[in-house]
């Protein structure tokens, strides 16, 4: 059976099932299949399983809208951040010559890198929007290396199943699948409008997720950690956002 066939049937189960005979039998097809999300459990565990598995099966190899020049935003969101810690103004009145993101984990050979020679790499530009949980959304150029050609230096190991990535605050980290880690849009993203990133929107380094929410982008990145279980990273519900009630998988 080819896989796009297996696709359609395992799509039409898990339609059934959560139609017709509960949530339950959606998420046991689910995990048959490796389609369960980190926070699966708790109150609202199988309806993230369902809405994971769904999109997973229907969109994996889906693109965010990209737009027109005419259509960015005149002014881009900087949303509020925690005031800058005294290492990253170390960082920062350097110009970020020193910044480095550092990959470790199931990977043949760890490495990091400067922003410089993530510059130095193929880059892409994408005109897409950055939509917010809290109803606010922008449209904007980003620009950047893509993720995929920075895991392809390291060599990712064949059982990898995630990329947990941190930010210069501890506190502030998330992850993504390997089909979002791989996925042609997703990026670090160290330019915007045709200029350097700004610190209110993440510089040196943003994850650019564009096919998740805005809370998936995480801003300030300095490190990924490749990895195929994410039971040892924070409560093990694939990242912060999850603790404190939001959902892993932010698909739009």
């Amino acid at each position: 059976m080819n896989n796009l066939t297996r696709r359609k049937l395992v799509t039409a189960g898990l339609a059934a099932a959560g139609g017709v005979a509960g949530l339950g039998v959606a998420a046991r097809l689910a995990q048959k299949y490796g389609l369960v999300p980190p926070d699966h459990s708790g109150i609202y565990g199988l309806g993230e399983t369902l809405n994971y598995a769904a999109y997973r099966l229907l969109t994996r190899h889906s693109m965010a809208r990209e737009f027109s020049r005419s259509q960015i935003s005149k002014r881009p969101l900087e949303n509020e951040i925690p005031p800058p810690s005294d290492e990253f103004k170390r960082f920062q009145s350097a110009g970020f010559a020193d910044w480095r993101l550092s990959v470790t984990g199931l990977v043949a050979q760890p490495a990091s890198f400067s922003v410089a020679e993530l510059k130095s790499y193929p880059s892409r530009s994408q005109i897409t929007q950055l939509a917010c949980e809290e109803g606010w959304s922008y449209i904007a150029e980003w620009i950047g290396v893509p993720l995929s050609h920075v895991l392809g230096l390291v060599g990712v190991l064949p059982r990898a199943k995630y990329v947990v990535y941190y930010s210069i605050d501890p506190d502030w980290w998330d992850s993504i699948d390997m089909a979002d880690a791989l996925h042609p849009q997703t990026f670090l993203a160290y330019g915007m409008n045709g200029g350097e990133l700004s610190v209110g929107n993440g510089a040196p380094l943003r994850l650019r997720v564009p096919r998740q929410l805005g809370y998936k982008n995480v801003k300030f990145v300095n490190r990924l950690i490749v990895t195929d279980s994410l039971k040892g990273f924070g409560k093990g519900l694939g990242s912060e956002a999850p603790e404190t009630g939001y959902a892993w998988y932010a698909g739009i």
